[in-house]
């Protein structure tokens, strides 16, 4: 997803992520997500290089997003 090279990291200050942000809970952390959708009731459904399910997280947790 980001590869190696350097990686501008934001804070998403509390705004929900929107779909095909890359994000993580860690600026500059790992893993990071790419968004595939973002549910009503405050749920991010989240797709990273390394696992073929996908995860369910709150958005909430998600607190940084990388500046493209």
């Amino acid at each position: 997803m980001t590869g190696t090279h350097f990686v501008d990291w934001i804070p998403l200050s509390g705004r929900a992520p929107q779909v095909g942000d890359i994000v993580s809970a860690d600026a500059g952390g790992m893993p990071t997500y790419e968004v595939l959708a973002v549910t009503e009731d405050g749920k991010a459904w989240l797709k990273d290089d390394e696992h073929v399910d996908y995860c369910v997280l709150p958005v909430g947790v998600l607190r940084w997003k990388v500046n493209l």
